[in-house]
């Protein structure tokens, strides 16, 4: 087919990259503009332009699909087949929405109608979900309203991160994507919307564990956020990994229980919170045996731990 593809981050670039080996014909590829990365705050292109242009593809970079008539009349003078759409980040007019002969379809990272929006992956781990998937759906002027073509699931196992959810699920997005194209036209499913649920974008400020929290729940948000962040010790650190602990303490949530080899338990409202791999401003990524050989003050501190189930 021809197709126009829009789409950012490394999620997007596994679906171009499946399009591009399944023979199609890329047209135009959309992406966001270059964006201040790394310590030097250099322009960086995303990695799906980086892949468009080690192609040879067209690539545009608008700002705005809405207020750029430029870009919005070349997409209408290409005659495209479709327009692919996964994590591109920009709005796209409704007036677009009609312009390719299938319309715009989206890759979407969760089974519509369930974590509608902007944070799917971080949203199912977060919430506990045992399931999620990818959803191919016709994009309409609704957020992530439109009918679905095909679903496919896959668990999301204990020790799954936002960041090995992603992969799995690009992988899949891409694999799907191919399947769906040849099938077209379809008619797609009705979505239930007394079902849906929405993903919102993750703020920076749910990324900071509150220790008044359950453990368990903290659990999940340190695998959905991937890392969520904390202090402790009055030094701010990056939670990598942690695991909850199921017994009963009467120390004020937010104080370290233990500091050992095993991790460093914290207390929280219900259990405490083991962290099990951490980071120091400024230093590496360590399990937390090799960071607290280097951390003295955590070693210091008393076990309260009583009743452990």
């Amino acid at each position: 087919m021809k197709l126009i593809f829009a789409g950012t981050p490394d999620f997007a670039a596994v679906a171009l990259k499946a399009l591009l080996d399944a023979g199609h014909e890329l047209l135009l590829v959309l992406t966001q503009p270059d964006r201040p990365s790394g310590r030097g705050m250099k322009l960086t292109p995303s990695p799906v332009k980086r892949l468009a242009e080690a192609h040879g593809l067209p690539v545009r970079q608008p700002l705005s699909l809405k207020r750029d008539e430029d870009a919005s009349a070349a997409i209408a003078a290409l005659d495209a087949d479709a327009m692919i759409v996964t994590a591109y980040g920009l709005i796209l007019p409704a007036s677009l929405l009609a312009v390719p002969r299938f319309g715009c379809i989206n890759i979407h990272a969760s089974l519509l109608p369930r974590w509608r929006g902007a944070a799917p992956i971080q949203r199912a781990i977060e919430a506990g979900d045992t399931e999620t998937g990818i959803s191919i759906m016709q994009l309409e002027a609704g957020l992530d309203t439109g009918p679905v073509f095909i679903r496919a699931k896959t668990p999301i196992h204990p020790d799954d991160t936002a960041a090995t959810l992603h992969d799995r699920l690009a992988e899949m997005g891409a694999r799907l994507i191919c399947e769906t194209l040849p099938r077209l036209p379809m008619t797609g499913e009705i979505q239930d919307d007394a079902c849906a649920t929405y993903a919102n974008k993750i703020d920076p400020a749910e990324t900071v564990l509150d220790w008044q929290k359950d453990a368990k729940l903290l659990a999940r948000q340190v695998r959905a956020f991937y890392p969520a962040r904390a202090e402790l010790l009055g030094e701010p650190l990056k939670i990598w990994a942690a695991r909850p602990l199921l017994f009963t303490h009467n120390a004020p949530p937010g104080s370290l229980l233990t500091a050992d080899d095993e991790g460093i338990a914290v207390a929280c409202t219900q259990g405490a919170l083991l962290i099990t791999e951490l980071q120091k401003a400024g230093g590496k990524r360590l399990p937390a045996a090799a960071f607290l050989r280097g951390a003295p003050a955590f070693r210091q501190c008393q076990s309260l731990v009583a009743n452990r189930k």
